[in-house]
């Protein structure tokens, strides 16, 4: 009898051992990244911060996905699918602000997390919106940075355009719009915007555009390209166009891609925020939201993780910081990170 007490006890110690106890590590928590297309340089950069977020936070898995190209539809698929894989939270930068919002309500309504982040979903469609920067600051930059490269801190005249992404781009409008108040500062009244395009961040579309814009527009002086796309496309036409040194290309672009216009002359300066701080901000502030952490409440705080804490508004948004400008000084330094 006691021989088989003791084989009973040494096979449920098995057991117990098997399964970890009460110690069984948790699964890991899955959060999507849904981003706006797949091969974007801006995204893959905030892939790799949501990577370190996960690894900082030891108990999270990555899902990186998006479409091939930037629609809604092709988000509206993939999210569709991600939630019957049952995942805890999605962070998108969506394509189109109300197109999404469906399919995100019904997320959330299966107990999903959902927020965005870059390009802002509808309030209703998500519990925050990640913005890189503030759009205020963004927009003002962006013209200052123009008006600098045809003549100086606002004593640059003449003809300016904007190649923007999607015309449903949510970030691109909102700076578009501030743009458009900025210039009409008394001190940028001698530039003149003649013209807003959209290449819907595709490199081929924003050539094309691009071309259009100085062959349209021969008294041209600088192009804004409040895209990273855009941006690339843009400082290739204007040296193909063999027009260096008379059109001068700005906005935001990401230093690996832009060392080589810069040192062509095409671009003097660009801005860009660090999109590997964004994504990583971005999986802190889901994890937050997950755990119970953080409300969604205005007024309320949400963490993001070494970067701190962002304090949402009425709208339920928050912002990271003011873009970083680079230029011939300090390109190559950044190129080697993103």
């Amino acid at each position: 009898m006691k021989t088989r007490r003791l084989l009973l006890a040494l096979l449920a110690a098995g057991a117990l051992a098997a399964t970890g106890g009460c110690t069984k590590k948790p699964e890991k928590l899955r959060i999507a990244m849904v981003v706006k297309n797949l091969g974007n340089g801006f995204f893959d950069a905030a892939n790799m911060g949501a990577q370190q977020a996960a690894q900082e936070l030891g108990n999270i898995e990555i899902i990186y996905t998006g479409p091939t190209t930037p629609s809604a539809e092709g988000q509206i698929d993939i999210i569709t699918s991600l939630i019957s894989q049952k995942v805890d939270a999605i962070v998108v930068s969506a394509n189109d602000p109300n197109a999404l919002v469906p399919i995100a309500k019904k997320a959330m309504a299966r107990g999903i997390k959902v927020l965005s982040f870059d390009s802002g979903l509808a309030p209703e469609g998500r519990l925050m919106q990640l913005n890189p920067s503030n759009a205020e600051l963004i927009g003002e930059k962006q013209i200052q940075m123009a008006a600098a490269a045809i003549g100086g801190s606002g004593g640059g005249s003449g003809e300016i355009a904007i190649l923007s992404a999607s015309a449903q781009a949510t970030n691109q409008n909102r700076w578009i719009a501030v743009m458009q108040d900025v210039l009409k500062r008394p001190e940028f009244a001698p530039l003149k915007l003649v013209a807003t395009v959209y290449g819907d961040d595709q490199s081929d579309k924003s050539y094309r555009e691009a071309i259009g814009l100085l062959r349209s527009h021969p008294q041209l002086k600088a192009i804004i390209a409040p895209t990273t796309v855009g941006i690339v496309a843009a400082s290739k036409a204007v040296v193909d166009e063999h027009l260096t040194g008379k059109v001068f290309v700005t906005g935001l672009g990401l230093p690996s891609e832009m060392a080589g216009h810069v040192k062509s002359g095409a671009v003097r300066e660009f801005a860009i925020w660090n999109p590997i701080d964004l994504g990583y901000a971005a999986i802190c502030a889901a994890d937050d939201f997950i755990k119970g952490k953080a409300s969604g409440q205005p007024g309320s705080q949400v963490s993001v993780g070494r970067l701190g804490k962002v304090t949402l508004d009425a709208q339920g948004e928050a912002a990271l910081g003011p873009p970083f400008t680079y230029n011939a000084a300090n390109v190559d330094q950044f190129a080697k990170m993103f």
